[in-house]
């Protein structure tokens, strides 16, 4: 068999998965069911993978399931919760009274609390909060919802405490061939993962800096009154000091905490940082930018939804309404520093199953390890904290399991159909089907292939919605590919891992899901049109930050 035949056969589940969602509009819970089933028989009848591997492969991918789930839980229900104690209301309302200019409440409500959501939650929840928050304070809804997509580009790679990194790329890079080259330089999988983490920081604090800016000037071209990029453009000095405040802590925190606490630091650090150089009026311009008068909007431009923003500043003091984020980031901090005995602790309940089927295949979570956990724990100390009756926490806890079921149907398929086509080498004398479509590549695209690597991220969490799943699909591919060419390895994949949180910006699903919360369901398409825009923007500036960094710098690759 050829290396282009075998080639096209490994690219065959995820072009009918490609065409299926995006050229015919299928829903995922039906094509992912297909698209396993696809994988399981090329595996099986071309790479000659054995039943029981098949099966031990599919066992694996749902222990990553398991994760993934629990970690999507666990945020959604500490969101839910403090929209039923009343705290998101508190937050809103503060953001509310910080400046009447619409440039700077996009800065401060937009970027920056929307970094912090996707930090902390991941999952398309940032547009799902900030969306309406912005409807409530006078906004748009078209506008809105464009914005809260923007936002879903630089935090998203260490969106749900780092769970692209620590299960999207931990999981992508989980093959025999990967484990035998960390094994004969000597390295763990964490070492190989800071190498990443340290690339996509980088990567991200450089493409990211401008994204304030960007959003801004998206804003007052297709939603003010004179349509001018100019009148965005004037806020120039403190769109790129809101997008320093972030990227900065953002950049320090990856390089020094690793993977977990970017987003969720540089948000923090960040907000404190421009909210008070706002109320002090630092960088401000003289005149304040807003949309002309709601009675001369287009009828496209608002909702069916009415959003409200409640008012519990008489309620709840701001400090309260925050206390539970702020116990997530110490208690993060507290059990993921390796000087602690903490984590340790936690690791050492573990749940597994090694050698699967007598298969060289294992699978294991440890549960208590797990973002979720610390998730789960401080909803319920909110609870106390905020004083909650027991029947709103029940109708928390109710709409964050609907929503679980939801999104686990969907994860059930998606993730184990990764796990068989990374695990598909263990047949006949071929390698795995990442691996195959890699040498293909390498062999016909050559060394411009950074430019490209992004794309492919992108291309994963357009027709997934997931940062993390196109990390699980692309990751070993990428790996591959860069492997062939003897480039760095590790910038490769934090190009595939950039490239894949850009591509937030287009995912159908989150779009749908932001417009659902503004009533603006059917006009998704005028969401994507523009955001295309700044997705390629960051694919563009990313894909030639990887040529100049492996070809002009020369960064290496521990592994080469």
């Amino acid at each position: 068999m050829s290396l282009g035949f075998l080639a096209a056969m490994a690219a065959t589940p995820i072009l009918v998965a490609g065409i299926l969602i995006v050229g015919f509009r299928v829903a995922a819970r039906t094509v992912m069911p297909i698209t396993y089933a696809l994988t399981a028989v090329i595996a099986v009848l071309v790479w000659g993978m054995p039943g029981t591997s098949v099966a031990a492969a599919s066992i694996q991918g749902l222990f990553i399931t398991f994760d993934i789930l629990m970690i999507i839980f666990g945020a959604i229900l500490l969101l839910n919760t403090l929209k039923y104690s009343g705290a998101l209301a508190v937050i809103r309302h503060g953001f509310s009274e910080i400046s009447p200019d619409r440039r700077i409440q996009v800065i401060i409500i937009a970027w920056l609390f929307g970094c912090f959501i996707e930090g902390a939650s991941g999952f398309g929840t940032p547009a799902a909060i900030v969306a309406p928050l912005m409807v409530a304070l006078g906004f748009p809804a078209i506008a809105a919802v464009m914005l809260g997509m923007m936002v879903q580009s630089t935090p998203v790679t260490f969106g749900a405490v780092g769970t692209p990194i620590l299960v999207g790329v931990r999981g992508g890079l989980d093959s025999p061939e990967v484990q035998q080259s960390l094994a004969n330089a000597g390295l763990q999988i964490s070492d190989y993962l800071q190498v990443v983490t340290a690339n996509v920081v980088a990567l991200h604090a450089i493409a990211g800096t401008v994204m304030p800016l960007l959003m801004v000037m998206m804003m007052t071209r297709f939603f003010g009154s004179n349509r001018s990029w100019s009148e965005g453009l004037a806020i120039l000095p403190f769109a790129l000091f809101g997008g320093l405040a972030f990227t900065v802590p953002y950049y320090l925190t990856g390089i020094f905490l690793g993977p977990e606490f970017p987003s969720i630091f540089g948000a923090l650090i960040g907000m404190a940082i421009v909210t008070t150089a706002a109320r002090r009026g630092f960088l401000l311009p003289k005149e304040h930018w807003d949309f002309p008068d709601e009675s001369a909007w287009p009828d496209n431009w608002s909702g069916t939804i009415k959003v409200e923003l409640d008012n519990h500043a008489d309620t709840m003091p701001l400090m309260r309404a925050w206390l539970p984020y702020v116990l997530v980031a110490a208690l993060l901090v507290l059990t993921r520093l390796p000087e602690l005995p903490f984590g340790a602790w936690l690791k050492s309940v573990r749940i597994g199953w090694d050698g699967i089927f007598d298969t060289g295949i294992s699978a294991a979570t440890t549960p208590l390890y797990l973002p979720a956990a610390i998730l789960i724990t401080v909803s319920l100390l909110t609870v106390l904290l905020h004083r909650m009756r027991a029947e709103n926490f029940g109708k928390a806890l109710s709409e964050s399991s609907r929503i679980l079921v939801g999104a686990g149907f969907v994860l059930i398929f998606t993730v184990p159909m990764v796990r068989v086509y990374i695990n598909s080498g263990t047949g006949l004398e071929l390698a795995s089907m990442p691996i195959i479509m890699a040498q293909w590549v390498s062999a016909n695209v050559g060394e411009v292939w950074p430019m490209f690597a992004p794309t492919i991220g992108a291309l994963g969490a357009f027709i997934a919605g997931s940062n993390t799943v196109s990390n699980l699909m692309f990751v070993l591919f990428q790996y591959g590919v860069a492997q062939n060419l003897s480039i760095s390895m590790s910038m490769v994949v934090a190009l595939q891992a950039v490239g894949a949180a850009a591509g937030n910006m287009i995912a159908i699903h989150n779009v749908v899901a932001a417009s659902a919360t503004v009533g603006l369901l059917g006009q998704e398409g005028q969401t994507l049109r523009r955001t295309l825009l700044p997705t390629i923007y960051y694919l563009t500036i990313v894909g030639a930050m990887g040529m100049i960094a492996i070809h002009v710098i020369g960064v290496g690759d521990p592994l080469l």
